[in-house]
């Protein structure tokens, strides 16, 4: 690990050198890309000189160790006890921090929320799941946008896609695909009985057209007049768009806007994700076990959590995690959940990572830089 720390070093000298050529600063593109490897860096290479400053403390007071006066002696011991302690933490630290990042955290996401079973109850419970994201977005200052959205006829979800864009929007995201399951009296309910519905839910990362290139030939693409509840446009045009991608079968509609142009270029985007999706899914399946080592299997037939309204309980059963507060929860305060989760499989990985099962070089740093 100290040899891949010492790359790590050089190659943070080296960025920074790079962030001071005359080239690199009149190139608005490559500064903003060395800008951000150098604070990836910086935070691995802050650790490691506190971690090597510790290591050369240790070996003098080591020397100490074999002076004649039995009180520096014991001064010595005291102070190789709190240096080994210190040398413990960073060494963990380090170790956290040399995990492979996730190329797509950075990145906005496409969530797909749709009614399971439970009928009019799922689609209900749909629309309080996308609230509730819509709210965590807005805490976090991100724009969300309704990329395209079925409505039920009692106010519910049959199912909606929408685009939250910010920084880092992924990275806490991404552990939210699943079945979601609700436990409560529907009000339609005479008699009080508890049902139990589902909804799943699924996180894309949003795909940039150069990751994803969808050849034009390959595409069907068909309009027609939209349906359901609208304005005066709603019903007259035919506004609404299919694009179908042949080799996939994989399909998107879209309405919601009343330009078709604005349509197609909302279902190209959702297009765009769902097949940089099925890449990674593909990518997946050939690791699959550092996959689910990283984010938990992303199954999404996989029941992940349980929102009992009777209790006000919300139960994370992927870590074992309940709490009772439910109304804030859905209110958008997910933090302590998204965190617990988090920490969890970032604990898988250095559990895969000391077993020999992964390895921690620096490919998360180095994959893009020689």
């Amino acid at each position: 690990m100290f040899d891949k720390l010492k790359g790590v070093e050089t190659r943070f000298l080296a960025v920074e050198k790079l962030l001071s050529d005359p080239k690199i600063l009149q190139d608005r593109e490559a500064y903003q890309k060395h800008s951000r490897e150098h604070a990836e860096l910086n935070k691995i290479v802050t650790v490691f000189r506190k971690y090597r400053q510790t290591l050369d403390e240790l070996d003098q007071s080591s020397e100490l160790l074999k002076d004649g006066d039995p009180e520096i002696k014991e001064l010595a011991r005291d102070e190789m006890r709190s240096l080994n302690l210190k040398k413990d933490v960073l060494e963990n630290e380090l170790k956290r921090l040399l995990i492979p990042k996730d190329p797509n955290d950075e990145k906005n996401v496409l969530i797909e929320i749709r009614a399971g079973t439970g009928g009019e109850e799922a689609g209900l419970f749909a629309g309080d799941l996308f609230r509730m994201y819509s709210r965590y977005a807005e805490n976090n200052g991100w724009k969300v946008e309704v990329m395209t959205h079925h409505p039920t006829g009692v106010g519910g979800l049959k199912e909606i896609v929408a685009l939250f864009s910010g920084k880092g929007a992924y990275s806490r995201f991404k552990y939210e695909s699943g079945t979601h399951r609700v436990q409560r009296v529907p009000e339609t309910e005479a008699q009080g009985r508890i049902h139990t519905s589902a909804v799943t839910v699924a996180v894309l990362p949003e795909a940039e057209e150069v990751e994803v290139h969808i050849d034009p030939r390959e595409i069907k693409i068909d309009v027609y007049r939209s349906t359901g509840p609208g304005g005066q446009h709603v019903n007259t045009t035919d506004s609404a768009v299919r694009i179908t991608h042949l080799p996939t079968g994989l399909v998107v509609t879209c309405q919601d806007e009343k330009s078709q142009i604005k349509n197609k270029n909302k279902a190209m985007k959702v297009l765009r994700a769902r097949l940089l999706d099925q890449m990674i899914r593909e990518q997946d399946e050939k690791r699959s076990e550092e996959r689910k080592t990283q984010i938990g299997s992303g199954d999404r037939s996989e029941r992940i959590r349980t929102y009992n309204f009777p209790q006000g309980r919300v139960t994370e059963h992927r870590i074992g995690l309940t709490l009772y507060r439910l109304e804030s929860i859905l209110q958008g305060e997910l933090d302590e959940i998204i965190d617990e989760l988090a920490t969890y499989y970032q604990s898988q990985m250095l559990q895969h990572e000391q077993t020999g099962k992964n390895s921690i070089a620096t490919q998360g740093i180095s994959m893009e830089h020689p």
